[in-house]
């Protein structure tokens, strides 16, 4: 069963998505693997290709509706359409800029500060586009081990499908599994490195992509980007 989210990703011509692609090993625009060496010192590319393979699975993005399955009755040409038409009622607006941190073990680029414009959209979406949302399967809430959840993001789950959303946000665009502390100084060293150039300036929300997994556990690509405004 295909599973669909709407997600952040810089309009695809923006020199940051080839930076992403070359360090991923995968362009989430066409799906194409990208041959590239390893690039931690001291790190195969066997070792960095599995702590990078989820990040290359779900391909470069940021979260904003977590992926669904669809409602019974719902079909993905009336989410495009209403995601279109959602599009057309947005404006544009300028993300802080981003810097290589971390969340727990994984490493991501992130805001270098919160932004309130960014944390709105996300919450109106998960809102918003609840009604295309299939309910969780009792394996996917299992896999989001709940017990381990504060009260807020166990709420979060059983509303709505995904623990880290409203006050739970925290926006970031995934680039390595949990990385082992031993090997996290060399990684930060080759992230930044690697993304210093693409990161310089803030960036706009021009667009809102679509993304598509055609079966739970397949690599996710970009159905559709839609410009907003």
């Amino acid at each position: 069963m295909p599973r669909y989210a709407i997600f952040f990703v810089p309009l695809t011509e923006d020199p940051l998505n080839s930076a992403a692609a070359a360090w991923l090993g995968r362009d989430v625009f066409t799906g194409a693997s990208v041959v590239r060496p390893s690039l931690v010192d001291g790190i195969g590319l066997e070792q960095f290709d599995a702590l990078t393979a989820s990040a290359r699975r779900y391909g470069f993005h940021g979260t904003l509706k977590a992926p669904f399955a669809l409602a019974e009755g719902k079909s993905i040409n009336e989410l495009e359409k209403e995601l279109e038409a959602y599009c057309k009622t947005l404006k544009p607006f300028t993300l802080p800029r981003f810097e290589v941190g971390q969340l727990g073990a994984f490493f991501a680029l992130r805001p270098s500060e919160p932004s309130e414009p960014l944390k709105r959209l996300a919450s109106n979406l998960v809102q918003d586009f609840d009604a295309f949302r299939a309910p969780l399967e009792e394996k996917d809430i299992v896999r989001r081990n709940p017990d381990k959840l504060t009260k807020s993001q166990r709420d979060n789950l059983f509303s709505w499908g995904y623990p880290y959303i409203f006050d739970d946000f925290r926006f970031h665009m995934t680039l390595t599994n949990p990385v082992p502390d031993a090997l996290a100084p060399a990684f930060h060293s080759a992230l930044v490195a690697h993304f210093a150039s693409h990161i310089e300036e803030p960036r706009q929300v021009l667009s809102l992509a679509l993304y598509e997994e055609p079966e739970q556990g397949g690599f996710f690509t970009v159905r559709r980007q839609i410009r907003i405004g």
